[in-house]
């Protein structure tokens, strides 16, 4: 058939598209230069404008706003009347997911790809990332391709044309519903209750939008949280962008916040917009803030990044987090300092594959002294209801895979569930399967990406096990081979290079320059979870003595690496696992610093841990009162008593540091005066634990002792009523210390006090 057929096709799939409001997929696979030249001709004969078509490829030299697919974040919050992903370099599922959705309704989504019946065996710069030492590309499968191409050639709304050499095609499904025509849709009225100005709720396109704005007038109130959840191109943000305008117009001081600047622009947008019916004069207006002048309000609305807006939270009057899925949630927790906030975030789709905030964060904004108000938002804006696109895109990518229903598992205890190997074979052919444990993964941890399907699939370090409760899925873990590494390639990570994949052998090599870190064989759990419904029941742990139990004797340790919260480095500690890092700087992901843990399998494990543990103990004095000296003072003493204290030195302090030690505690002495002893002794205690103090004493201990902080802000978190108090405390904690440590000298100067 000639491009004849396929213009046609185009036309007519852009006619169905625009009649029912909804979006359709068209796939052209061949080879790359046939299938560009037929994505041209498609887009022309669907009558789109170059200035509304954007392309993401490789190549360049195109007419059309064009990205690499490795920057197809860029189109998060935008639309487009077609959008073409050319898979054909830097394929990623993540490029799938992050584009699209800026598809708006009456558009076309374009994909081209090589012959699908090949494309599963071919491998490409994604496969790449997956061959991880020591594997190789070879070993790197094409699962997730195949399951890929079974969707495109399964689900309604889907166009396949396979396009040759000289340009001829051949359509293989028209990808034509005959769907309804879009519903005429009228604006919803203004509340007889509203506050904010009517054109607010004039400018709403949806019910769901119009209570959305109407829940967010509570922000007026301090004290008050608002959560507005939907699926993504349900005008959220928009709604955020609309109250946010109002809120401005009162002369109230707001405060966006999203993972990145780009992620606020529909927000920012309709704030714009709504200002400008209201005829509002602005002082100032930027990308990223706005201000009005007094005549109109004088209040501003300006953006942050998410750790500018922690700390501005309490200075400003409402925050407004965008994406809040995509955030960690430490720094979500710290925007409750704000008088007032809302949360936007979206629950399925790209942004929402994370479900941090709904897992993690919502039990901390329930316990919170917050009046919150809930506002789901189902009507779609971008496009009617039932889009195949955003159906397919969902299957695909599993964007909305979720757990079993609690009533399903609610039964489940250590004694009645079965431990299994889930082989990647057996998950791609059954769907039920696949999502019920893909689900527990993106409800447990808040940055699961769609990539992470495709590596669970085809990555050839990773496994997943879990736990069965009449056939569900309660408890999983995904694991990771690592180390165990040839000398060569040991070299060149001492030497800096990054070897995918190993990541406690990279970090134990190249930062804390062990030429042998990557010697010993591993397995990382890289993610664990368990159904919510049933927590704290032990399954957990159980999934972890079972996976030691099967591969303790393959291997020669356990290990992780997660943000460190006292939670997790004490559940940890209770399976087995001592700490022997704790990173510097703050993950990007998590928010947290990165906690190492190793649980040693057999003698060369126990050498390996052993080495870390005792470089661990000698180093984090002095990192404690330098880079990690704003570390929570309960992560501190969880991952120090998560250490391994065997074979720590005796406390190493002279007669004369005695003598100013035990001053200190029992009598007029000052811990000012000489750190040093006062370090050492409180670190013998956090990592042996062999002395009885408070909590209160713990911390104060981290925060002043080993974290050298100023008197005045510990008395302060620490909720003395003064400095001198908070001394005294002091002293009253070291007495312990130097009962439990000293030697004859100690005990003589404690004699002048007794």
């Amino acid at each position: 058939m000639t491009r004849d057929a396929l213009a046609g096709l185009a036309t007519d799939l852009r006619a169905e598209a625009r009649r029912t409001d909804q979006r359709r997929l068209l796939v052209l696979h061949g080879e790359r230069d046939a299938c560009i030249d037929a994505a041209f001709t498609a887009v022309e004969a669907a009558a789109v404008d170059d200035d509304d078509a954007t392309i993401l490829s490789t190549r360049e030299g195109f007419r059309f706003e064009r990205h690499r697919p490795k920057h197809a974040g860029r189109l998060l919050g935008t639309t487009r009347e077609a959008v073409i992903l050319d898979a054909f370099g830097e394929f990623s599922p993540n490029a799938v997911g992050q584009s699209v959705g800026a598809v708006d309704g009456g558009g076309l989504y374009v994909l081209l790809a090589p012959p699908l019946d090949e494309w599963p065996d071919r491998r490409g710069d994604f496969d790449e990332s997956l061959a991880v030492p020591p594997f190789g590309l070879d070993d790197v499968s094409g699962r997730f391709r195949t399951r890929f191409v079974q969707t495109l050639r399964q689900h309604p709304g889907v166009a396949v044309v396979a396009v040759d050499d000289d340009g001829a095609v051949e359509v293989e499904r028209d990808g034509l519903t005959g769907g309804a025509d879009a519903p005429s849709t009228t604006r919803p009225p203004t509340p007889a209750d509203a506050t904010f100005p009517a054109a607010a709720y004039e400018s709403c396109l949806t019910p769901d939008q119009s209570r959305a704005v109407s829940a967010l007038e509570r922000l007026r109130t301090p004290g008050s949280a608002v959560v507005v959840e939907a699926d993504r191109g349900r005008g959220k943000s928009s709604a955020a962008g609309l109250a946010a305008a109002a809120l401005a117009t009162e002369g109230r001081d707001v405060l966006v916040t999203a993972p990145a600047v780009g992620g606020a622009a529909a927000l920012f947008e309709r704030a714009r917009d709504l200002l400008a019916d209201l005829d509002a004069t602005l002082a100032v207006d930027e990308e990223r803030r706005i201000e009005l002048d007094d005549e109109s309000g004088g209040g501003r609305i300006q953006f942050r990044s998410p750790a500018e807006a922690v700390a501005a939270a309490d200075a400003v009057d409402v925050v407004f987090a965008d994406e809040a899925a995509a955030l960690p949630v430490r720094l979500l927790t710290g925007l409750l300092d704000a008088p007032a906030v809302a949360f936007v975030t979206t629950v399925h789709g790209y942004e929402g594959a994370g479900r941090g905030f709904s897992v993690r964060f919502r039990d901390r904004l329930d316990d919170a002294d917050r009046r919150v108000i809930d506002v789901r938002m189902d009507d779609p804006i971008r496009y009617a209801r039932g889009d195949p696109v955003e159906a397919w895109a969902f299957r695909a990518l599993l964007l909305d895979a979720r757990p079993p229903v609690g009533a399903a598992v609610e039964e489940a205890t250590p004694d009645t569930v079965s431990y299994r190997v889930l082989d990647a074979d057996e998950l791609v052919a059954d769907e039920h399967l696949l999502s019920a444990a893909f689900g527990l993964l993106v409800a447990a941890h808040y940055r699961t990406e769609p990539n992470d399907l495709a590596r669970l699939l085809d990555a050839p370090n990773l496994s997943v096990r879990a736990l069965i409760h009449d056939d569900h899925v309660v408890s999983v873990a995904m694991l990771a081979r690592e180390g165990g590494l040839d000398a060569t390639t040991r070299e060149a990570m001492y030497d800096g290079e990054r070897v995918r994949g190993n990541m406690l052998p990279d970090v134990l090599t190249s930062q804390l320059r062990d030429p042998d870190a990557a010697a010993p064989q591993g397995v990382r759990v890289v993610r664990i979870a368990t159904h919510h419904a049933i927590r704290s029941r032990g399954l957990g742990s159980l999934l972890l003595r079972e996976v030691a139990d099967e591969l303790g004797d393959e291997v020669d340790y356990l290990g992780t690496g997660f943000g460190a919260t006292p939670d997790l480095l004490d559940f940890w500690a209770v399976n087995g696992y001592r700490t022997v890092h704790l990173a510097t700087t703050r993950n990007d992901a998590s928010g947290e610093h990165s906690a190492l843990m190793v649980r040693p399998t057999s003698d060369t494990g126990r050498e390996f841990a052993a080495r870390h543990a005792r470089w661990f103990r000698e180093r984090i004095g002095a990192v404690l009162s330098d880079a990690l000296s704003d570390l929570d003072a309960d992560v501190v003493r969880a991952a120090l008593s998560a250490c391994d204290a065997s074979g720590a030195p005796v406390v190493d302090v002279s007669d004369y540091e005695w003598r100013l030690t035990v001053a200190a505690a029992y009598g007029p002495g000052l811990a000012d005066m000489a750190p040093r002893p006062f370090r050492r002794l409180a670190l013998a205690h956090l990592l042996d634990g062999e002395a009885a103090l408070s909590d209160r004493a713990e911390r104060l201990l981290v925060r002043k002792v080993l974290q050298a902080r100023d008197w005045e802000p510990v008395t302060d978190e620490l909720d003395y009523v003064s400095t001198a108090e908070c001394m005294r405390s002091l002293g009253r904690a070291l007495q312990p210390l130097v009962d439990r440590y000293g030697d004859e000298a100690a005990f003589d100067e404690r004699a002048r006090y007794e």
